[in-house]
C-alpha cells in the first residue's frame, strides 16, 4: 500500500492532535467523567471512525455540543449507564446508515440545528463560568444562568475563587487575541497555547487552583456491566439515547457539509459517514467512554494544515493513544479553570450571532425558530428543546405551504361565483369559512375547487357542512365544481 501524500498528512495529523488534546480533556472534565475518557473517545474517533469511509477529511472525537447532555445523563443515571447509552446510540446510527437515512438529516431545518447549538452554547458557557470560579454549578440550564449573579458575589468574597476566575478569564482573553498574534506564534493551536500559558502561570506563581484529576487510562476504561443494560427499560434513558442519536448525527452530517466546502477532494457519502460515526460510538460505548461526533474545529484545522487523505485523522488518533499511554501524568498539571475558559470560548463560538442577525433581516420566521429552540433548551432540556424547535419548523413550513386564495364574483344577480385556488389545509380553514359564511344567505352559490392543488380532509368536510347549511336556507343547492 502506497501513501502518496504521507508527508502532508503526517504534518496535518500533528496539528490536529495538538488542537484535539486540550479539547478532549476539557470536554471530559466538563461532562463530569474522568479526563482520560475524553482521550479514549478521541483515539476511537481517529483509529476507528477515521479509518472508515464517509468523509475523507472530517475528524471525530468528543464534542462541546454534547457536553451538557452527557453531564445530565451521568448525573441522572451514573457513569456505567453512559456506556449503555453511547453503545445504543452507535447501533442506532449503524442501522440508520444501513437504511440509507443519512441524507435525510440534511432535511432538518438549519435554524433548528443552529438553535440547538446556540442553546448548548449558552448552557455550556453558564456552567463553565462556575467551574472557572471553582464553584459547583446548579443542575438545570435556567438555574445556571439565573444563579450567575449570586455565584459572582460568592466569588468576590473568596480569594481562591477570584484567582481561579482570573485564570479562566485570562485563558479566554488569550484565545480571543490569539488570531492577532504573529504567524509564528499562531502555528501553535490557540487552545493548546492558552492552556500551556495558564499551566505555566500556575506553576511559576504557585496559584491555588484545582487541577485535572489523573485516574490512569486503564483504570478509567470501564465497560458497562450487564446490570446497566437493565436501565434500557426506563423512558428517560430511551429519551437520552434518541437525543444523543439525533444531535450527534445531525452535528456530524452538518459538519461534513461544512468541511466539503473547505476542500476540493472527494465529497462526503452521508450514509457511509453515519455508519462510520455509528461504529465509533459503538466502540466508545463498549469502552464506557464519551459519545463522539464530527468536530468542525478539528476538521477545519485538518483541512487548513494541508491534509489530503484520511491518513491524517488516523495518525492523530495514534498520537492521542501514545500521549495517553506514555504521558498520562502530564494531565495532572493542567489547571481546571483554564479548561473551563477553553470551553467558555467554544460555547461562545456555538452561538451563531451573525446568522441570527441575517435571518432576522431576511427570514424572520427562521430566526424565530432558532431563538425558540435555543430558549427551550435553556429553559426545559436538550431533548425537549430540540423537539420543540423541530415542531415549530414543521408548523412554519406547513403554514407557508398552505397558501390559499378565495375570489368572490358577485354580478348582483344570479349565482355568486366562488373560486378557491392553492392549498386548502386545516391551517387556513378559519379564513375560508369566514369568507364563505359572509356570502348572502338568499343567493345560490357556485363553488369552484378546480384551482386547488391540495384539499385536506378537514377542509373537505368543512366545505360539505357549509354547503349543506347554505342549501338548507331555502335557496338552490350549492353547485360544487370538484378539484383535480
Amino acid at each position: 500500500m502506497t501513501f502518496p501524500h504521507l508527508r502532508q498528512d503526517f504534518a496535518a495529523s500533528v496539528v490536529v492532535f495538538l488542537v484535539a488534546l486540550p479539547l478532549c480533556v476539557g470536554v471530559a472534565v466538563a461532562s463530569g467523567v474522568p479526563a482520560e475518557l475524553g482521550l479514549v473517545t478521541g483515539i476511537v474517533g481517529g483509529l476507528v471512525t477515521g479509518s472508515l469511509r464517509g468523509s475523507s477529511l472530517q475528524v471525530s472525537g468528543p464534542a462541546a455540543g454534547l457536553t451538557v447532555l452527557v453531564f445530565e445523563a451521568v448525573r441522572e443515571y451514573g457513569l456505567p449507564v453512559l456506556g449503555v447509552v453511547v453503545l445504543a446510540t452507535g447501533l442506532l446510527q449503524l442501522l440508520m446508515g444501513a437504511l440509507k437515512l443519512g441524507r435525510w438529516f440534511r432535511a432538518i431545518s438549519v435554524s433548528v440545528v443552529e438553535g440547538m447549538l446556540a442553546g448548548i452554547g449558552l448552557v455550556l458557557i453558564a456552567g463553565q463560568l462556575y467551574s472557572m470560579a471553582g464553584l459547583k454549578a446548579p443542575a438545570s440550564g435556567l438555574d445556571k444562568i439565573t444563579g450567575l449573579p449570586g455565584a459572582l458575589a460568592d466569588a468576590v468574597r473568596s480569594t481562591e475563587a477570584l484567582v481561579s476566575l482570573g485564570l479562566g478569564a485570562g485563558t479566554v482573553v488569550v484565545l480571543v487575541l490569539w488570531p492577532r498574534l504573529p504567524r509564528r506564534v499562531r502555528a501553535v493551536p490557540a487552545a493548546l497555547g492558552a492552556v500551556a500559558l495558564a499551566t505555566l502561570a500556575v506553576s511559576v506563581f504557585g496559584l491555588p487552583v484545582a487541577r485535572v484529576e489523573v485516574h490512569g487510562l486503564l483504570e478509567s476504561v470501564q465497560p458497562p456491566p450487564l446490570d446497566a443494560f437493565g436501565e434500557l427499560g426506563r423512558v428517560g434513558v430511551l429519551g437520552t439515547i434518541l437525543a444523543f442519536t439525533l444531535i450527534a448525527s445531525a452535528e456530524s452530517l452538518f459538519s461534513a457539509a461544512a468541511v466539503d466546502r473547505l476542500h476540493d477532494g472527494p465529497r462526503t457519502r452521508y450514509d457511509q459517514e453515519l455508519m462510520a460515526q455509528g461504529a465509533g460510538n459503538t466502540v466508545c460505548g463498549i469502552l464506557g467512554a464519551l459519545p463522539m461526533t464530527a468536530v468542525i474545529v478539528r476538521s477545519s484545522a485538518n483541512v487548513r494544515a494541508g491534509a489530503r487523505t484520511k491518513a491524517s485523522r488516523v495518525l492523530h488518533g495514534v498520537w492521542l493513544l501514545l500521549f495517553a499511554a506514555l504521558l498520562p501524568a502530564a494531565l495532572g498539571v493542567i489547571p481546571l479553570p483554564a479548561l473551563a475558559g477553553v470551553l467558555v470560548h467554544a460555547g461562545w463560538r456555538l452561538i451563531p450571532l451573525r446568522e441570527i442577525a441575517s435571518l432576522w433581516r431576511e427570514h424572520r420566521g427562521e430566526a424565530l425558530v432558532l431563538v425558540v429552540t435555543a430558549v427551550s433548551i435553556v429553559a426545559v432540556s436538550m431533548f425537549e428543546g430540540v423537539l420543540i424547535g423541530m415542531a415549530l419548523a414543521v408548523g412554519k413550513t406547513a403554514w407557508e405551504a398552505s397558501q390559499v386564495r378565495l375570489d368572490v364574483i358577485d354580478k348582483g344577480a344570479g349565482p355568486v361565483q366562488v373560486y378557491l385556488s392553492g392549498n386548502a389545509t386545516f391551517l387556513r380553514l378559519p379564513k375560508i369559512l369566514d369568507s364563505l359564511e359572509a356570502l348572502p344567505q338568499d343567493r345560490p352559490v357556485e363553488l369552484d375547487l378546480s384551482g386547488l392543488h391540495h384539499l385536506d380532509h378537514a377542509c373537505r368536510t368543512a366545505l360539505e357542512t357549509w354547503s349543506e347549511r347554505h342549501s338548507a336556507a331555502g335557496v338552490e343547492p350549492v353547485k360544487i365544481t370538484p378539484g383535480h
